[in-house]
Order: structure tokens, then sequence, then C-alpha cells
């Protein structure tokens, strides 16, 4: 084969693979970030739920309890000019005390209620949770995983401050993807009336856990698809993969944090949790559940979640 020949079959096959990148890129973006319906989640091993699990989620009496409460319906103008939607409900008692809540992937901010009920009824604070951008009634149309959403919770806190005052004693409450929003809101600058973080399920970053779940459900090396598929995100969605990261966040937390994790979660792996735990710079705790999977561990172990929180604040929070 000619020199010249070849020459153009090389330029040929790498056009080729960088075309094929793209287009992947572009296809794991609209999958994973792209405010979107999804449905790639469905009959996904990793995400099963135990029956008890799922009795506790779909007919908690929780459920009803949220519906009965009378929240005032708050807006925030996020620092990108989108519009959230959150619902705040006032103790039973006045109190100082305050908790926000940040919900999972696809889900929603009364998702919360299953354990905004514990700090209302039990613990007697103020409740707060709201639809993350991309979700619920708020506007956005791409899913932050974390990073961007780590401003707006800082955001929310301020409007709660102007809310309760100034001796407000707040909580940062986040299960999965909300627990990596707090987590990434801890190594920010925040508001002294920030008292701690309590994160469930949550992971290290977004780069390690796309990595993950390409090589647990695709069966696919991350390189050079993920790289590109962040570059994509940066481009559309004004952030990277790698800079999404908790556990960067957390080596310089302000707050203590508290860290709950199921030891059967496959969908975000307990060593997730870990890492996270062995790299927080400040007060720290963590609760392992051995049966419990992805965002298992208060349905299946209220009691000693509520514990095993009720103890960490009792050490973190003015009485």
């Amino acid at each position: 084969m000619k020199k010249s020949k070849r020459l153009k079959l090389i330029i040929v096959t790498i056009v080729t693979l960088l075309m094929i990148d793209i287009v992947a890129g572009n296809y794991f973006y609209n999958l994973a970030i792209k405010r979107e319906q999804k449905t790639f989640l469905q009959d996904n091993n990793d995400l099963e739920v135990s029956a008890t699990a799922m009795d506790v989620f779909t007919k908690g009496q929780w459920r009803s309890w949220v519906t009965e409460q009378d929240f005032e319906e708050w807006k925030l103008r996020t620092f990108d000019n989108l519009r959230l939607s959150g619902s705040y409900l006032p103790a039973k008692q006045s109190t100082n005390k305050t908790v926000i809540f940040t919900h999972g992937y696809l889900g929603k901010g009364t998702d919360m209620g299953l354990y905004a009920k514990y700090y209302y009824e039990t613990l007697g604070y103020n409740v707060f949770f709201y639809d993350m951008r991309g979700h619920g009634k708020s506007e956005g149309d791409y899913f932050g995983f974390g990073w961007h959403d780590r401003l707006d919770v800082l955001d929310w806190t301020e409007n709660i401050i102007d809310r309760v005052g100034e001796d407000a004693e707040i909580i940062l409450h986040g299960l999965s993807m909300g627990a990596a929003t707090m987590l990434m809101a801890s190594g920010e600058s925040h508001p002294d009336q920030v008292k701690a973080i309590v994160a469930d399920s949550a992971y290290t970053d977004v780069y390690q856990l796309f990595q993950y779940q390409m090589s647990r459900m695709y069966h696919l090396p991350a390189v050079p698809i993920l790289p590109t598929t962040s570059l994509i995100a940066d481009l559309r969605a004004n952030y990277s993969f790698r800079e999404a990261s908790a556990l960067e966040q957390v080596k310089n937390a302000q707050v203590p944090i508290l860290y709950f994790h199921g030891k059967a979660d496959t969908f975000v792996p307990t060593e997730m949790a870990n890492r996270l735990h062995e790299n927080t710079s400040t007060v720290t705790d963590i609760m392992l559940f051995d049966d419990a999977g992805h965002g298992e561990g208060y349905a299946l172990h209220p009691k000693k979640y509520q514990e095993q929180l009720q103890s960490f604040l009792d050490k973190v929070v003015e009485q």
C-alpha cells in the first residue's frame, strides 16, 4: 500500500472514531443529564428495592402526612436565572432549628417527607425541601448532579435565615444525589448558622459514579466516551464531571458530617461512603447498614437511623 493511501486510511479511521466518540458522548449526555423522561434505570438490578422498603416508600404514613401539611410555597431565582420551587413548614412550636432537604436523582422535594416527618414531629424542627434544578416544578433543562445545586443550597440557606432569624441553626440533609449536593456545598463558604450535614447514600464524584455505572450497566470502559461526555456536559450544562466532586469538597468541609450508607448498595458502592468519611476534614461519623440497598437505610432500620441521627445532632446543635 502506498504511503498516501495508508495516510488517508489512518485519517479516515481517526475521523470515524472521533465521530463515533462524539455521537456516543452526546447519547450518554442525553441519557443521564438532559432533562427528559428517563427509562434506562428501569429493571436495573442495582435498584431493586426490598419488599419492606417498598412498603415504606409507597405506602408509608409519611405520604399522607405530607399532603396534610400546610406548606408555605417558596420560589428562588438562581445565579444562572432558573426559578426553583420549595416548600417550608414551620414547627408546631416556634424554634430556630430548621432542616433543609435535597432529594435523589429523578425525584422531587416531597420525597423527603419520609425524613421530614421525623424531624418535624419528634425533633421539633422547621422543615424545608425543594425540587432541585431540572426536577419537579423547578426550571432547568439538565441535571446538575450536585455541582450547581450546591450554590442553590447556599441561596436557600440565606432564605431560611431571613425567615427564621439570625439565631437560626440549620441542618442540611440529603439523599443520594441530594447527599452529594450537600457534601459539595460543605467545602464552600457558608453562614455560621449551618451546623451539620447528613449525607445518606452519597457518591464521591460524578466522574467516578458514571465510570462505575458505565462498567456495570453497559460493560464499557470509561475512556474515551466518559471524558467526551464530560466535555459535552461542560459545553451544554457548564460543569465537568471531575470538578463535580464531593470528595474534594469534604476535604475542606467546615461543618460536622454524618454519613449513612447501605452495605448492600450496588448502585452507589459503599466504598464511596467510606472514602468520603475518611477524607472529611471536620468532625464526622458513619453508620453502615448490613442489608440495605441504595437509600434503604432509614426504611429498613428507622430506629437505629433515628438514634444515630439524634445522637449526632445533640453533639453539634445547641440544646
